[in-house]
């Protein structure tokens, strides 16, 4: 028998046998999965009856709401594509994605109505703007609430190929224009066995949707959770004081998200006030974490801590740190250290890590190569752009940019994205090494290293801190610390104090933009 792989199956299984079950908080919003699958189905009828058709975009622009989440079932339902914009765009970067995915209906938080205002006379395709809490003033054709109830709860499911595109996840753009990775049923599909078997998800979990939707899933939850039977609860904005409000009422008890958001609730002023005890799984994600990081979260949180990676074409989750059985006997810190590493590949996913000759490195933890994998969670391509698939998908692997090493366990360590990695008289320091370094230290609340060019060396590792606060330091003191823990030629020859460090959507650091004025007018080496 062959049955389509498609997502839309896990909505209905938490229809039928979680109905009467919260599955859905947004603040004071509660919905039953039996709730949200009525809206899910008047979403859908709605959008066929205002004009979708097969394989039409449909874009939303919000934060984590309810309303978003009913999309990611709503849209495929009317057989359409669904395209969840990162908010943190530029103006000009979201219409050329609007444009470029060519998106009919255009879904979009009140908050938003003057970015809307602004770049509506230039998209070419755009039909429908529908306005979510507000009235939308003369850009609306429709209001969410009134859009929805124009429509019966009917469940009419589309006749859709497993191989069909469901969603589109467009890059932030930091390289030239954003590209749209294109994922399948398929993929989706097989990506939430993959990541609820990795992290063992069950109907008893509750998830604070931290990682924003529009981040390629905000790692793969709405279909994961959905599945299971377990309960969203939404984040609309980062605020720690709402954070760990939301964890301690609703007992939440996984969280995804980048280091340093995590990073800044371990130094929230606050935090002993929490009760955080139904927390039993923080995976970090997005960048590099250091090893102090993961010990912190599982001592002031009492969780289990483990970092996961994967990209926006990789629908994400490729690998979890998850200890292993018969290495439990490790001292603590070497337990730590595998942890914070990048981790070893979900079932489903094979991964190798290539030489420059097409060759997998020796498994010592020295040897450098580049991460590539090859699975049914990568991408189906990028949307309308044949060259750069052809150049990121070869021979039939994903190759991901992402340089690391392997040890004789399997766990996999991203030393750097290989444009990170800074070459200086010809050997390859890692920036990430020197990170981890620096927020072993206790005064530095967090930090970025990046290359600056160098006239002797062609370019040295610099160092940009931001302290704790209530702490001081010197550049002196911090040349010290790293002579005493780092090999001479990888101690940042500069270090420089910084008030704050710039980040993009997640809240991830933003390396482009710091390293970049350091190399105005001057050539900077191509990896």
């Amino acid at each position: 028998m062959f049955v389509p792989l498609v997502p839309l199956e896990f909505r209905d299984r938490a229809e039928m046998l979680f109905a009467k079950k919260i599955g859905v908080i947004d603040g004071e919003m509660l919905f039953t999965y039996a709730q949200f699958g009525a809206r899910t189905h008047q979403l859908a009828n709605a959008l066929r009856a205002n004009g979708l058709e097969k394989g039409d975009r449909v874009s939303f622009i919000t934060y984590n709401t309810h309303q978003l989440l009913e999309g990611y079932y709503g849209v495929i339902e009317a057989g359409g594509i669904l395209n969840p914009i990162n908010v943190r765009l530029t103006p000009q970067d979201i219409s050329y994605i609007l444009n470029h995915s060519a998106s009919k209906f255009v879904f979009f938080h009140n908050d938003f109505l003057p970015l809307i205002q602004a770049i509506k006379p230039v998209l070419t395709a755009t039909k429908c703007f529908i306005v979510m809490e507000g009235e939308g003033k003369d850009v609306a054709t429709d209001e969410y609430e009134a859009f929805l109830a124009s429509a019966n709860a009917d469940y009419h499911r589309p006749d859709l190929d497993e191989n069909d595109i469901a969603e589109l996840f467009y890059t932030s753009g930091t390289t030239g224009k954003p590209k749209g990775a294109a994922t399948t049923h398929r993929t989706l599909y097989l990506h939430a066995l993959y990541s609820a078997l990795g992290l063992g998800v069950n109907d008893s979990d509750v998830i604070l949707h931290i990682v924003p939707l529009f981040h390629v899933n905000g790692w793969g939850t709405p279909q994961t959770l959905t599945m299971m039977g377990g309960t969203h609860v939404m984040l609309r904005k980062i605020d720690p004081t709402m954070l760990l409000s939301l964890v301690q009422k609703h007992k939440v008890t996984r969280m995804f998200g980048v280091p340093t958001i995590f990073n800044a609730l371990l130094n929230f002023p606050d935090l002993p006030k929490y009760d955080l005890s139904s927390v039993k799984n923080v995976v970090l994600g997005g960048a590099p974490s250091a090893p102090a990081l993961v010990k912190a979260i599982q001592e002031k949180f009492g969780c289990q801590c483990i970092v996961g990676y994967g990209l926006t074409e990789t629908s994400p989750v490729l690998t979890l740190a998850r200890p292993k059985a018969h290495l439990a006997g490790e001292p603590l810190d070497m337990q730590m250290a595998r942890q914070a590493k990048t981790g070893y590949p979900l079932p489903g996913v094979q991964l190798r890590v290539m030489d420059a000759n097409g060759n997998e490195v020796k498994a010592d933890g020295k040897q450098i190569g580049e991460i590539t994998v090859h699975s049914n969670v990568v991408m189906d391509g990028y949307y309308h752009d044949p060259d750069a698939t052809k150049n990121a998908i070869r021979d039939g692997w994903f190759h991901t940019g992402d340089m690391a090493v392997v040890d004789d366990e399997g766990y996999v360590l991203i030393v750097d994205r290989s444009k990170d990695i800074i070459i200086s008289g010809g050997e390859n320091i890692s920036s990430v090494e020197i990170e981890n370094c620096l927020y072993a230290n206790p005064k530095v609340f967090e930090c970025a290293v990046v290359a600056v060019p160098d006239e002797k060396w062609g370019e040295v590792p610099k160092a940009l801190v931001v302290l704790k606060p209530g702490q001081t330091a010197t550049e002196e003191e911090f040349f010290a610390y790293c002579k005493a823990n780092l090999a001479g030629f990888k101690v940042p020859k500069s270090i420089e104090f910084r008030d704050s460090l710039p980040k993009g959507g997640t809240g991830k650091i933003l390396k482009a933009n710091l390293r970049n004025p350091f190399w105005e007018g001057k050539e900077k080496r191509v990896n």
